[in-house]
């Protein structure tokens, strides 16, 4: 008995240890894909920006159609309806069109912000940045270790969230400093919470999975990858809106 005991007790501890490294080997993957996916978008946005400025600090022909045309409000609203596009074709995409597909929201994502180095200062760009960084690792952590359900969040946050989404609509008509000054606020507070969120999430999505057998799980780390990257992101230019100093 003390030794059906002793198996028993080895059997369980191994698949503990294979459980570690699968869910080690599937974080890092989701937490690669996200860094590849900001990289590219950091690209993009610098090069665009780069190419809207001429020498004498004026926008080129190019800067005025992505800035100062009707072209500029599909360039700021496409990233948005490509999100709902991509869960939509999840299903049916393998995983290296999905993996492309991500790339390429995050080079479109790159143009969508790209402003941001004609409007703020580098230094408050890097600086923002770096405390973002801080932020997100932090928050992603206390997600990733803790033992509390943070799902109770998840409709919670959903609704601030799609609040949030109106009230910037609006104010883009309405150019309400005060208004934006609660929308900063208040994006800080939600994708702070979400960050902490998805990341059990991402967690407990590997557990189902991976008790399934689902060959689902590569195309789920690139989801996971999609959803972090846009916490951080949205993290990031709330931030500068309060540390970014403008040119």
């Amino acid at each position: 008995m003390a030794e059906y005991n002793t198996i028993r007790r080895t059997q369980a501890d191994a698949r503990g240890v294979v459980y570690d490294e699968g869910l080690r080997a599937y974080m890092n993957k989701v937490y690669g894909l996200m860094s590849v996916g900001m990289i590219i978008t950091a690209l993009a946005a610098w090069a665009v920006s780069g190419l809207a400025v001429t020498p004498e600090g004026q926008l080129s022909q190019f800067g005025v159609a992505i800035y100062a045309s009707p072209l500029k409000w599909v360039i700021i609203f496409a990233p948005l309806l490509m999100v709902f596009a991509f869960g939509a074709a999840l299903n049916r995409l393998s995983t290296g069109a999905a993996t492309t597909l991500f790339y390429a929201f995050a080079a479109l994502m790159g143009l969508s912000i790209s402003s941001i180095f004609l409007v703020y200062t580098d230094y408050s760009i890097v600086q923002t940045f770096l405390v973002t960084a801080i932020s997100f690792a932090g928050l992603s952590l206390y997600g990733y270790t803790t033992k509390r359900d943070l799902s109770g969040m998840g409709t919670f946050l959903m609704m601030g969230l799609i609040g949030l989404i109106v009230a910037m609509i609006v104010n883009i008509f309405l150019q309400s400093s005060a208004m934006q000054f609660a929308i900063s606020v208040i994006g800080v507070l939600i994708f702070a919470g979400l960050t902490a969120y998805d990341t059990q999430n991402i967690k407990r999505t590997y557990l189902e999975l991976s008790r399934s057998n689902s060959d689902f799980l590569g195309k789920s780390a690139i989801m996971g990858a999609l959803q972090l990257y846009l916490d951080f992101l949205n993290l990031f230019m709330f931030l500068l809106q309060f540390m970014g100093n403008r040119e």
